[in-house]
């Protein structure tokens, strides 16, 4: 997005060689099957060294983004104004080359300089300015061209883009030469509020996933009707539906009924829609599978309370405070910062909600009493789809679902008896949540798709030679834990951004975490003495550094009986 100019690299030649020869590939496959790929073109983010180049051209430098100590070593890029003459020029350029390198294959470019940035003024004439010569860079690369970009900015900088603002941009170029992804339309339709984006076309887009994370989530309803509610509305300038997820591979129900919406011109019947759904999934109808479905689709696929779902469980993203103190001033200050700058600005990460209780709150939008008894109808249809790999896959995801939820209640139950001074409590809450951390890393070994090996032998084979061998799966393990910069005792603001419920790494990066953090409460409770947050924090960082770097190998292949695990857990817990 621009907003760091360097993280984890540099990569390699052999490495831009093989995603140069991966996009040609790509385009080659689009273009068989008849789509018009998306190039980008210049967003005038440039390097320092162009200063040096050009010292007469108007860069300036963009603000601090997500660091832990103001250290501008990865962030702050620079950019170069585009009113400034050198703007269009490199722009034209940057579409000519593209074009030799991979053929006339589109006019459709996306830019998007102003994603999580604001410009320098909220003055409409220069924001209006600021639009043209962007879209007169790609123009003059390619006089067809059409600007698509994303709008995100309208949502995440809601308190910037203001009706005057948002006009001067989306009217700054012809009309039909700039289309709009309306981002997050299955839950924040700028649509609705922007008059259809000011007469400029859109995309209706379901955004649905932050980080990858592994969560059972999802707004059914909006995206059965959401697509056909703005195709249909007055002066609709909607053309189309999309999907920009930031990770897949999860809660295949919303994916599978957003991909039809492509293709209907009526709203969905839902519950007759989820029993085709499970009959065509699992390749049966098993009654108690369908009456399942329908728990889950007015539980955990009907989240109404407008929270963007980044999850939140404290199994996989820890609170990191002091239990003595009020969280809203010690969930660690730079926590605290940025979970006031997030509610503010919309941006994509969700720390906690608001909440008017002093305990940390993970997202909960649904009764899990009633989605443990749609666990228990799984269960009962084990006998007749035993044998089929996506029931599995869905058995083991819902079981995960709600254990996860059962640990955060656990954690609090720990933190209140840590208050409360209950030292048997305390020790009978905190062992249940590590029990709990334990018996769901056995239930995700049982199935592929929840592996962590998996995921670090795929970055692993990209490389050519040992030296980015370390290199990638270093890249793979922070960008899953930390993903960005630590010091010595504050973990990185993103930290647990991209978290994932996997195999290998709750028994082996969150299990740890959950137990140093109880060792030290214990101590403080045993010792009476306050609980030594920053040495945590230290003992914690060094270790997450370790594996980061770490080189041990993790299963690639599943292992035991994934419906007899969940019987078993949900005896445990549940009976």
């Amino acid at each position: 997005m621009g907003n760091l100019h360097g993280w984890g690299g540099p990569l390699s030649q052999n490495w831009l060689d093989q995603q140069l020869v991966l996009q040609k590939q790509i385009l080659s496959r689009m273009l068989e099957l008849g789509m018009t790929p998306v190039l980008p073109s210049f967003s005038g983010n440039v390097p320092e060294a162009l200063k040096k180049i050009f010292p007469s051209a108007n860069i300036t430098r963009l603000g601090e983004w997500n660091t832990v100590d103001n250290n501008t070593r990865w962030c702050c890029t620079y950019l170069l104004d585009a009113s400034d003459p050198l703007f269009i020029q490199i722009g034209k350029a940057f579409i000519k080359q593209q074009i030799k390198e991979y053929g006339d294959v589109t006019d459709i470019y996306n830019c998007d300089t102003f994603n999580e940035n604001s410009p320098p003024t909220n003055d409409p004439a220069y924001i209006s300015s600021l639009g043209a010569a962007i879209y007169k860079a790609m123009s003059q690369g390619d006089k067809d061209s059409v600007w698509l970009m994303q709008g995100w900015l309208f949502y995440s900088d809601s308190g910037f883009w203001k009706p005057p603002q948002m006009k001067a941009l989306l009217h700054s170029v012809p009309f039909g030469k700039m289309v709009v992804l309306d981002l997050f339309a299955d839950a924040k339709p700028i649509w609705r509020t922007s008059s259809q984006f000011y007469g400029t076309p859109y995309i209706w887009c379901m955004l649905h996933n932050f980080g990858g994370n592994i969560e059972m989530y999802g707004i059914l309803d909006a995206v059965s009707s959401g697509p056909v509610d703005a195709r249909i509305s007055k002066n609709s300038t909607m053309v189309g539906v999309g999907m920009c997820m930031e990770g897949i591979e999860q809660n295949a129900v919303v994916y599978e009924l957003m991909s039809e919406m492509a293709f209907r011109s009526e709203k969905v019947q839902l519950v007759e829609w989820l029993k085709t759904y499970s009959y065509r999934r699992y390749g049966k109808a098993v009654h108690h599978v369908e009456a399942a479905w329908e728990i889950l689709y007015r539980t955990i696929y009907h989240c109404t309370d407008g929270i963007a779902d980044h999850n939140t469980d404290f199994m996989v993203n820890f609170p990191d405070w002091d239990p003595f103190l009020n969280p809203r001033s010690d969930i660690s200050k730079e926590q605290h910062i940025i979970q006031k700058i997030l509610t503010q600005t919309g941006r994509r990460k969700i720390l906690f909600q608001e909440t008017s209780s002093d305990l940390p709150q993970s997202h909960l939008w649904y009764s899990t009493h009633e989605v443990v008894n749609a666990l228990r109808l799984f269960l009962d249809a084990g006998n007749e789809l035993s044998k089929s790999s996506t029931y599995r896959y869905d058995l083991v995801d819902l079981t995960r679902q709600v254990l996860s939820k059962l640990a955060n209640q656990v954690y609090l139950d720990a933190v209140i008896a840590f208050r409360q001074k209950d030292v048997k409590n305390f020790h009978l809450h905190s062992q249940k949540f590590v029990q709990l951390v334990k018996d769901i890393d056995t239930l995700l070994a049982s199935d592929d798709n929840f592996l962590l090996g998996t995921w670090l032998e795929s970055a692993k084979k990209l490389a050519v030679n040992p030296r980015e061998m370390e290199q990638y799966e270093w890249n793979a393990r922070t960008q899953v834990t930390m993903w960005f910069y630590v010091t010595k005792t504050n973990q990185s603001k993103l930290h647990d951004y991209a978290n994932k419920f996997w195999s290998g790494l709750l028994e082996n990066y969150y299990l740890p975490r959950a137990s140093m953090y109880f060792s030290y409460l214990a101590k403080a409770l045993t010792e009476n003495e306050n609980f030594k947050l920053e040495e945590w924090r230290r003992e914690w960082i060094s270790y997450s550094n370790k594996w980061q770097a770490g080189k041990e190998l993790y299963p690639v292949r599943a292992k035991g009986d994934t419906l007899a695990i969940s019987k078993a857990l949900y005896e445990k817990y549940f009976n």
